[in-house]
């Protein structure tokens, strides 16, 4: 699809109802360091502010995000920390082994699988409007990483609760709206439910300017390649030492990303499992669910 293609296609508004059908299918189915990546800074309280841009999908791609699971956990054996193959769409050894551990009729078997369930992240190119902590940040394009919260507003502006609501494409140059984007601190997580679009507007009024954004996006079906994903071997394997059952597979665990960075990578890992927030618990349980009945 060329640019002008893209700006056609904006004021038609065919992409706001591509973008709902693939997120509707998307919800019936249920890297730290990286420069290419966008973070916010939060102060000492937790408290953070920012203004960011939603882009549309990269030249040559379908979609302005894509939809990434993972999993981390501790056993005996160390951390799991990995992507799942569930992501593509093909078995995962954790899954299957919760599956196991949902349908053994046990409290503790699901307790277990409820800490080692699928972590879901989206990622999507944005364009830094204003960033108060980093303002070498604005006017770049970024990667941005983040979790069902932020990924529902993104939904509910393209399909209002209320009639009196205009519904908008947020990734569009033309028709969609700046995200400031307000972290807090509430009971010890990040939350994001104060975040908001302002009025819909243009990005920029140059198109030449806005092509030129457009080339520098990042690729994303690049991120969820297959190639990007570990074999279902090496995953077995993996997650056989980490329960202890074989000593044969060593891996050290660095680094780990997660929206609450809160500490090391050990501390940030054992507060993303130790408790199942009030936000993605229906995903868990529709997910066991599913895998129940395979």
């Amino acid at each position: 699809m060329s640019f002008k293609d893209l700006k056609k296609q904006s004021k038609l508004g065919s992409l706001t109802a591509k973008l709902v059908k693939e997120v509707e299918k998307m919800n019936n189915n249920g890297a730290s360091g990286d420069e290419r990546t966008w973070k916010l800074d939060v102060d000492k309280s937790g408290n953070g502010y920012a203004v960011i841009r939603f882009l549309p999908a990269p030249e040559n791609e379908d979609l302005p995000f894509v939809k990434l699971y993972s999993h981390a956990f501790q056993g005996p054996g160390g951390w799991y920390i990995e992507n799942s193959l569930t992501s593509l769409g093909q078995k995962d050894p954790v899954s299957e082994y919760n599956t196991q551990l949902w349908n053994n009729g046990t409290d503790a078997g699901k307790e277990t699988a409820r800490k080692q369930k699928r972590k879901l992240t989206y990622m999507s190119n944005i364009y830094v409007v204003k960033d108060p902590t980093n303002p070498e940040n604005e006017g770049k394009v970024f990667l941005f990483k983040y979790g069902k919260k932020i990924f529902d507003k993104l939904t509910a502006a393209m399909q209002p609760e209320f009639e009196d609501e205009e519904a908008i494409d947020p990734f569009d140059f033309w028709q969609g709206a700046n995200f400031k984007l307000k972290a807090k601190n509430v009971a010890g997580y990040r939350n994001y439910d104060s975040s908001e679009f302002a009025a819909v507007t243009p990005l920029l009024d140059d198109d030449d300017a806005l092509e030129g954004l457009w080339k520098k996006q990042y690729s994303l079906a690049e991120i969820v390649a297959a190639d990007q994903f570990k074999s279902y071997e090496d995953l077995k394997k993996r997650l056989e030492y980490v329960l202890g059952n074989n000593t044969t597979v060593r891996e050290d665990v660095e680094t780990v990303d997660e929206d609450a960075d809160r500490g090391s990578a050990e501390q940030l890992v054992t507060a993303a499992v130790s408790k199942t927030s009030t936000e993605d618990e229906d995903d868990t349980l529709s997910y066991f669910a599913q895998l129940a009945s395979e």
